[in-house]
This record gives C-alpha cells, structure tokens and sequence, in this order.
C-alpha cells in the first residue's frame, strides 16, 4: 500500500519556512539557520518520496525518517504539521513552557517523528539498525538519516558508516545538510572534512553529490536510487545556512539567533516575496 500524498514541495517549502520562522521567533529559540539549509530535503522528502500516512503514522510498511541533527527539530514540527500529521496550530506551541514540541525533536506525543534526537553522532546508528531489521524481516521499506556536517565529526559516525557497508543495506540512505558551517564557524576551519565523498566511496558507499535547494535535482537523486545495489548511499546536499532570509544565508550568527522585531519583520517581508 502506497499512502504517501504528492505536495507541490516549492509550496510546501514556502510554508515550513514561514512556520519556523514563527516558530522560532515566539519561542526565542535558535538554529533557524539549520532549519532554513535543509528545508527544500524535507519538502522534496515528504511532499513525493517517503511512503507514509499522516493518517496512520505508525504504518507498519512506512519509510523510515530520522534527524540526527535534532537542533534542527522545528523544521521537521513544520514539515510534519504542513503535511497532515498534526494541525498547523500546535506548531504555536513550539518551545513554549509545557509544549511536547522541544527545541531538540522528541518522538514523545509527536506522530511522525520516530526518534529522539539531540545529542549528535546517534541517528546514522540508529538508522543502521533499522535498515539491517527491514532486512532480517524481508520488508521493503527504506530508512532515510539526515545528518549535519558538522555531525560528521562524530567518532561514531564512521563506526555505523563500516557497519552499513559490510552487511550490504542499500536501503538505507543517509543525506549530508552540506551547509558548510557548524555551531561556532566554517566546518573547514573546526575539523575538515574533505575530500568528503571520496571519504564514504572508500567507506563503500555510493556517494551522490546534489544542490540541496534543486527540487528537481532532489527528485530525481531519490527516484533514482535503486533498491538492489548492494551498498548504501549517502547524498551530500550542497545547501547555504540560513537560506531564503538575506541576512541569513552563510552566517554563523543565525546557528543560535532568533529573529526578533525588525529583524522578523524584514524576514517575513522576503519570504512573502519569494
């Protein structure tokens, strides 16, 4: 049973930008930035490639989606809501004094959210052990990790990335929100991490390499991938922090800045605009 519903995902992106951005300012919380680098993935996820029921969301077939960089939680609140999981309304609630929506993404009370995620260099694992139980199983769902590259300074990463190759899960697809920058500066300048595909192709990996804000150059990277390959893929996203705001796109600032008075109204003046 296929149950997944075709969204106009430039529309659907529109939308989740508009909710973070309301989000994060009435809550005063950050990561706007990591939320805007990875918007165009989620609405090009959600809006034609994951097989899911917002109306079932524990369907037993359903794909499976984890975000490792949990910071970026209200991204997937906006994305899930906009898609019929919950209503849009609880989205207010975002960050708010006894909300269930956390800064970090909670599984708790959220439908669609499979895990917990905060502490970064878990996700890829976790995923790992979901691909390898569809496997063990029969089942022919997929599970999709997003993960930060910052994140890919994480030890553990890499223990998870031998273990996928070794027992063969083509259906697991990890996806790098290549953004080029990380909590306090350019990922280059923290711990660097090129040359980055050769890195996972040594790994065993098929690597593809992807503008993350291309809706059709997503599309056609997810519809592509096939099921019988024998390794598993990771996608590296080329995305700009902040992306959409101006005065966001490429700066550190906007990891923990929430966009307050004038600066969220000139925010939502250009998004309206776009």
């Amino acid at each position: 049973m296929i149950t997944k519903k075709n969204h106009n995902t430039v529309d659907l992106a529109q939308k989740i930008r508009m909710d973070i951005l309301e989000m994060t300012s009435r809550g005063n919380s950050s990561h706007i930035g990591s939320c805007f680098s990875q918007v165009d993935i989620l609405a090009v996820l959600y809006g034609a490639i994951l097989q899911v029921d917002p109306q079932n969301p524990r369907w037993e077939n359903r794909d499976r989606f984890i975000l490792s960089k949990g910071h970026a939680g209200a991204s997937v609140y906006a994305t899930l809501a906009e898609c019929g999981f919950f209503k849009t309304d609880k989205l207010l609630t975002h960050y708010q004094d006894g909300s269930d929506l956390s800064g970090h993404v909670s599984h708790k009370g959220i439908p669609g959210v499979e895990l917990s995620t905060g502490s970064l260099g878990h996700g890829l694992g976790v995923g790992v052990g979901m691909a390898k139980a569809a496997k063990m199983d029969g089942k022919s769902w997929r599970t999709f990790v997003m993960m930060s590259d910052g994140e890919c300074d994480e030890g553990s990463n890499w223990e998870a990335v031998l273990f996928a190759s070794h027992h063969k899960l083509d259906n697991l697809i990890a996806i790098v929100d290549y953004n080029k920058i990380q909590s306090l500066a350019p990922v280059a300048e923290t711990l660097a991490l090129e040359p980055f595909a050769d890195k996972w192709k040594a790994f065993g990996w098929q690597v593809k390499e992807v503008d993350g804000h291309d809706h059709d150059a997503l599309t056609d990277v997810f519809s592509g991938l096939s099921a019988s390959s024998g390794k598993p893929t990771v996608i590296l996203a080329h995305t700009i922090k902040g992306k959409g705001v101006s005065f966001m796109e490429h700066s550190v600032l906007w990891h923990y800045r929430s966009a307050q008075g004038e600066e969220f109204a000139a925010a939502k003046k250009e998004l309206l605009t776009k």
